[in-house]
């Protein structure tokens, strides 16, 4: 009998060792939000086909998002800078295609603004063409939720170009609810032509028409420098100040960043303005790690009453400056709410002699 229970000991051992190997490899509903890379504009960004000759450079930061098996659960856990995602929280109800979409449509967006703002300040001439509104997300209630996709471009409003958003805006609400409205809009280089009837725009704008999109508009800059970039897959809107800072330096000379790798992140309006994003705390890691020793870090004041709705309950300066005071204590984070402040303290923070 002895022999017989050694036997099933094992083969339990077994089972249990496949089951647990299965576990550790298997995919699971959650995602690794963690520190990505720091790199350098000047890898990505060409000025007339060169890439920005000054010393030093703005460097992007950016998270990395990785779906775990159980095997990377664990790894996560013991990662202190590392947080659990859900796939609700990571994709917003889109699918992995359509993320893809959005985040070079807002990189994109973010690389416009950015040009315009850096274009303005250095006093060089630029033409702006609207071509149209990107397609970022449907509503429930569009007529238009079946023939439209994320990340079409829509053209035309009853067989008539817009001048601006502004433009596209006024003709759809010039329409009554339930009105039908016919929409021109191209897929992979292809027209199509969609006619529906108005609906509520909901909330507080129920009585205003509209076809159910959140929108973004398509402008393009042209100008003389040309100016590009090329982001691989790198996508989202965090980048625009950092855009800002290296396009600006490239095309004044002003010479701001003195052979220094400056860091930092936030989105960027065509006024300039600095608007918070999302995993500040991870960026601020990858920033230490690169080198940096500044990290420009979005501004905004909020009472501690709606500090609940902010990321960790914390503002992105405020996130940012503990984390870089806990772990990367070298790394100055410095605030900023529009373009301007970003240049201001890069003036009166020069690179000191003996340090040159």
């Amino acid at each position: 009998m002895r022999p017989l229970k050694t036997k099933y000991k094992w083969l339990i051992w077994s089972i249990i060792a496949i089951l647990l190997a299965g576990f550790l490899m298997m995919p699971l509903p959650l995602y690794s939000e963690s520190p990505g890379i720091s790199v350098g504009l000047k890898n990505f960004i060409k000025v007339d086909n060169k890439k920005p000759n000054f010393k030093g450079d703005y460097s992007l930061t950016a998270i990395s998002l990785s779906q775990l098996t159980g095997l990377g659960a664990l790894i996560t856990l013991t990662n202190p800078h590392a947080d659990f995602m859900t796939k609700d929280q990571v994709m917003a109800g889109a699918t992995s295609s359509e993320e893809q979409k959005i985040d070079k449509i807002d990189m994109d967006t973010a690389f416009n603004n950015a040009k315009a703002v850096a274009l303005k300040k250095a006093g060089i001439d630029y033409k702006e063409n609207f071509k149209g509104v990107y397609v970022r997300s449907l509503q429930p209630n569009s007529k238009f939720k079946k023939d439209l996709k994320i990340g079409d471009m829509i053209t035309k409003i009853n067989g008539e170009k817009q001048a601006s958003v502004t433009d596209f805006q006024s003709t759809i609400r010039n329409h009554k609810l339930g009105d039908p409205i016919t929409i021109t809009y191209s897929r992979n280089n292809k027209q199509y032509n969609s006619t529906h009837p108005t609906v509520s725009l909901g909330g507080a704008n129920a009585k205003i028409p509209g076809i159910g999109i959140l929108l973004i508009d398509h402008t393009t800059i042209s100008t003389k420098p040309k100016i590009t970039a090329d982001m691989g897959k790198i996508g989202g809107p965090s980048g625009g100040l950092m855009f800002s800072l290296e396009l600006y330096e490239a095309l004044s000379n002003n010479n701001l960043a003195q052979g220094r790798l400056i860091s930092g992140t936030g989105t960027i309006d065509r006024e300039g303005n600095v608007g918070e994003i999302g995993g500040i705390d991870k960026k601020v890691i990858s920033a230490g790690e690169s080198g940096s020793k500044i990290f420009f870090a979005p501004y905004l004041k909020v009472p501690d009453k709606y500090l609940k709705y902010e990321e960790k309950h914390q503002t992105n300066y405020q996130l940012a400056k503990k984390t870089a005071q806990k772990y990367e204590p070298q790394l100055k984070v410095v605030p900023v709410s529009n373009f301007q402040q970003a240049l201001d303290y890069l003036e009166a923070h020069p690179v000191k002699e003996e340090n040159k």
